[in-house]
């Protein structure tokens, strides 16, 4: 079921963000006058398809892509027969070199729109919840075990950022602070500074979603919030506002005890002591298959809400869509520069997906898809043959020298990035498959 939820996601995502960016190259093309034959979202075998005007729209099988067809115009199809006739007025081929310029922006225009607005709606909806640095070191934090690889310990305070105080705790596991070079956390232990750093290609063992949720975050005292009806706690007695102390003998105080405890208790039997009104409990109880007890916690920490009005959503939500771009050319330097594996930085669908997760969280999924709304954006900015920036660099050459190249010397350029970008899908499913099982 996991694994149906993960596709889900990435599909809808995947169908929102090409059908929108598909659409503004047929917008802007309709709108010069170019006709758009074919406008599908999802790549051959046709699943269905309807006729309206010239236009014929669709849903293809295969649903990592889409496409438009404009008429007298050099693409994927590599419709050499029509483009050895005599050229059209309607068609793209036959229209000013900035009005085909616009056309192969459209679908990056729209995509940067698309992730600002969505972006803008999140800063607006959620504003930003975070804890101050007084809170993210009342107690310290935990380390994960990448964490520790680099020397971080369970208890730590982290006091300062690449040598500067940070501002709260969105700062400690900041993009920014793993696409950097030469980066250290300052941590303050035993009555000690002692400054841990940051290995410059540690970027990509944090690849994976779970790794980077679980590098660092604060020690987290905790009481019960929910109990799940049906689950081993409900059944035992356990009541929302009860205090978890020991389990199975041992102290509990923070959630991240409780877990890791449980994690090697799963379908075996634990004795929970708990403090309700002041009064100590022993409940017994048969911990579940995957090693939960079943309750949501309420976290003891004083969290800082900020609700943004839209005029300043709009300013943050702009800031954190380019953002996205910002880091994205951030981490192709690390790539060229040889500090991260390309193996290890990029993701094809299969990554993508794990980071939807398996569950349904509408936040979380209108999150990913701006992200990948600016990514996509981006990706197609590339100057590659056979994408919009490939296509932009050409038809530029052709504003500014006033000359346009041959058809022949198009269709070449056309193949050479369709086998570029074919080898770079490939290189990122296999890459993910790989990942996935070893």
């Amino acid at each position: 079921m996991e694994i149906l939820i993960m596709a889900g996601q990435l599909i809808l995502g995947l169908s929102i963000l090409v059908g929108l960016h598909e659409w503004g190259h047929m917008a802007a093309a309709k709108l010069f006058g170019m006709r758009v034959e074919k406008y599908f979202i999802g790549f051959p075998p046709k699943i269905f398809s309807f006729q309206k005007g010239e236009t014929e729209y669709g849903i293809g099988a295969i649903p990592l892509g889409g496409f438009v067809k404009i008429s007298g115009m050099i693409d994927e199809s590599m419709d050499t027969e029509t483009m050895s006739q005599e050229p059209q007025p309607w068609e793209f081929r036959s229209k000013p070199a900035w009005q085909r310029l616009i056309v192969m922006l459209g679908g990056i225009i729209v995509n940067v729109i698309v992730g600002i607005i969505i972006f803008i709606a999140i800063a607006y909806h959620e504003g930003n919840q975070f804890l101050s640095i007084d809170e993210v070191n009342r107690y310290g934090i935990v380390a994960g075990e990448l964490a520790q690889e680099i020397g971080l310990k369970t208890g730590d305070k982290v006091i300062r950022i690449n040598g500067k105080p940070f501002k709260d705790s969105d700062d400690l596991i900041s993009t920014d602070l793993f696409l950097g070079s030469n980066s250290s956390y300052t941590v303050l232990r035993n009555g000690q500074e002692v400054q841990i750093d940051i290995p410059n290609n540690f970027i990509e063992k944090l690849s994976d979603p779970d790794e980077k949720r679980n590098f660092i975050y604060p020690l987290q005292p905790f009481k019960v919030a929910e109990v799940i009806p049906g689950m081993p706690a409900a059944k035992s007695g356990l009541q929302a506002g009860d205090k978890i102390v020991a389990l199975n003998g041992k102290p509990i105080q923070f959630f991240h005890e409780i877990q890791e405890q449980l994690s090697t208790l799963a379908n075996k039997q634990a004795s929970v002591v708990v403090e309700r009104d002041g009064v100590r409990k022993t409940l017994d109880m048969k911990v579940s298959e995957d090693g939960t007890l079943g309750f949501y916690p309420e976290i003891l920490l004083n969290f800082t809400t900020i609700q943004y009005t839209l005029g300043e959503a709009m300013a943050i939500g702009t800031e954190n869509a380019f953002k996205v771009v910002y880091n994205n050319i951030k981490g192709f330097g690390k790539i060229f520069r040889g500090e991260v594996s390309a193996s290890k930085a990029l993701s094809g669908p299969i990554g993508i997906a794990r980071m939807f997760g398996g569950v349904w969280d509408w936040g979380r999924f209108w999150k990913l898809t701006g992200l990948l709304s600016m990514v996509l954006a981006f990706m197609n900015a590339l100057p590659i043959p056979a994408l919009d920036g490939g296509h932009a660099v050409i038809l530029s050459y052709e504003i500014i020298s006033g000359r346009k190249p041959s058809d022949k010397f198009l269709e070449n350029a056309q193949k050479v990035g369709m086998v570029l970008l074919l080898g770079l899908m490939a290189f990122a499913i296999f890459n993910d498959v790989w990942k996935a099982f070893f």
